[in-house]
């Protein structure tokens, strides 16, 4: 089955070019909110990134079916000494927004990874309470749905291409809310300068929420991983990136850097630069 995959390069506040209830899933993970690693202050304050969050999920859920799902990965954010409660207040925006909370996975990385220095060094330089900071090797994914979904709207051709495969359900464990799973490194060629979630993310949330030949959307988009395993999975995809320098780095992360997998040939990207419209 062909698959469709469109590139909107502009701001994810206003998703002008996706029509309502047409799309069937959101994963994405916005930047962290002036992280001193990755987007050091790119936002002039912490109300404005929580603009940014809300109007996001209003445009959300005006493109999403009924009975669908939003996968959000977030997690607070600890910016020049200052911890910001952005996990309970990305909850609460997508709760006014209309969404029904669904569920909280935490992502466990690796034991011993950390961005920034080991905030736990203070309490071995002072032993006394009141200098514990833990280190944070964990971060949110989460789940909020729109209405109920109707499990008989699905044909029974569909639901059988879309079956997910048990065994590894089971043996990686998927059916708890820790979910372990190796982030990518800084300095991975594609993801340079981008906070990039790794590939199994989307792969276990697109598997989990979305059938074959549905659409997927992020729209925060980064370098297009989102895209790339919607495309591996036999779903159609929609991302939204602000930053036009990315269009390289994305079509070649999905593919369409002129090199064409094999049994894809006949899967189309459409890149719209705002007034602007390329087709591959």
């Amino acid at each position: 089955m062909a698959t469709s995959h469109k590139l909107i390069i502009g701001n994810a506040v206003n998703m002008q070019e996706i029509p309502d209830a047409s799309v069937h899933l959101m994963v994405t993970s916005p930047p962290y909110f002036n992280a001193p690693f990755d987007y050091k202050q790119l936002y002039d304050s912490y109300e404005q990134y929580l603009q940014v969050i809300e109007e996001v999920a209003k445009e959300v859920y005006r493109v999403l079916q009924n009975g669908r799902i939003v996968a959000l990965n977030i997690d607070d954010m600890l910016v020049n000494g200052e911890k910001f409660p952005i996990v309970a207040d990305a909850t609460r925006l997508f709760l006014d927004a209309g969404f029904r909370y669904r569920d909280r996975i935490i992502w466990k990385k690796p034991d011993g990874y950390l961005r920034i220095s080991r905030r736990s060094g203070v309490l071995l330089q002072n032993p006394y309470p009141m200098y514990f900071y833990p280190d944070n090797t964990l971060e949110s994914i989460l789940i909020f749905q729109k209405g109920k979904f109707n499990y008989r709207s699905i044909p029974e051709d569909v639901r059988l291409a879309s079956k997910i495969d048990l065994d590894r359900f089971q043996r990686e464990k998927w059916y708890m809310t820790l979910w372990e799973m190796v982030n990518v490194l800084p300095g991975s060629e594609l993801e340079k300068d981008i906070a990039a979630f790794p590939e199994e993310l989307p792969f276990r949330i697109i598997t989990l929420f979305s059938y074959v030949g549905e659409t997927v959307l992020d729209p925060f988009v980064g370098s297009g991983t989102t895209m790339k395993v919607a495309r591996a999975l036999g779903r159609n995809s929609i991302g939204i990136e602000i930053k036009e320098s990315l269009v390289p780095i994305i079509r070649k992360k999905v593919g369409f850097d002129g090199q064409l997998t094999l049994g894809q040939q006949e899967d189309t990207l459409e890149i719209i630069l705002r007034e602007k419209t390329k087709e591959r």
